[in-house]
């Protein structure tokens, strides 16, 4: 499975988005235009792509352009994935 599968399997959870989240692309805006995407749900989300990638997120890090869509959600995990 993909980072992008991934992610959305999880936003689809984490969001209670019921199947919505498999139509979105690297370009589907987030934060602004989710209705459920509130501040509540971005620290579940923190905490379940910490938990699900075996990541860790910064305070610094949780950012409104981490969350502007799901390529630059992508763009983050997949860099902290990555080998040193």
């Amino acid at each position: 499975m993909s980072t992008e599968d991934e992610l959305r399997a999880l936003l689809d959870e984490t969001l209670q988005l019921r199947g919505r989240a498999q139509a979105f692309t690297a370009e589907t805006r987030l934060l602004g235009e989710l209705p459920e995407l509130d501040s509540m749900a971005v620290v579940l989300i923190v905490e379940a792509l910490e938990e699900r990638f075996g990541l860790r997120l910064e305070e610094d890090e949780v950012t409104a352009e981490l969350f502007a869509t799901l390529g630059s959600l992508q763009a983050v995990v997949d860099a902290k994935r990555a080998p040193c």
